[in-house]
């Protein structure tokens, strides 16, 4: 790969390794799968540019998903200030990412419900739940103190469980939670 630091064979490695994973992180915070390709792309394209600074001794999950998470917030900054800009957008309707994403109906109507709260609640719920981090590692890729961390996790799953349409044996079968 010319004019990266990172060697071709490193870079397919970690694209077969983590690029679903990005996706599906780019994906919970868009709704979109055409943006969340772009996000996928965009993240991978960066992360291989930055191969440099990347600390070896740390996990390299967490890292990418911090470029992911910037990428995704900087490309939703930018669509929206075009959107203002152009005027009202005409969006055609996609194929359900819901549907694309989650088989189950059960998941089906949990996404539903994470995909209505908030940018920040559902960052922290696609991280910790989806991604698998930890409460620190989610908390360090969204640059913000572990104790807001925790209060946007349990506002997120206060206002999940407050949600009237929700079934609570589906609240419960992720992850157990409580």
């Amino acid at each position: 790969m010319k004019n990266y630091p990172i060697t071709e064979q490193q870079a397919k490695d970690m694209f077969e390794a983590h690029s679903a994973y990005i996706y599906g992180i780019a994906l919970m915070m868009t709704k979109q799968r055409v943006l969340a390709d772009d996000i996928t792309q965009e993240t991978f394209l960066r992360a291989f540019a930055k191969y440099h600074l990347y600390d070896p001794s740390r996990p390299l999950r967490p890292w990418l998903y911090r470029i992911a998470v910037n990428t995704s917030r900087n490309l939703l900054r930018r669509k929206t200030w075009i959107q203002l800009l152009a005027g009202v957008p005409i969006e055609g309707k996609e194929q359900s990412a819901e549907s694309f994403a989650l088989h189950s109906e059960n998941q089906l109507e949990l996404w539903q419900a994470v995909s209505h709260l908030s940018a920040k609640l559902r960052e922290v719920i696609t991280l910790h739940y989806y991604a698998g981090l930890s409460l620190p590692e989610t908390a360090e890729v969204l640059s913000i103190p572990l104790g807001t961390c925790k209060s946007r996790l349990h506002a997120a799953l206060r206002k999940l469980r407050e949600c009237g349409e929700l079934d609570p044996g589906v609240l419960m079968m992720k992850e157990g939670l409580k």
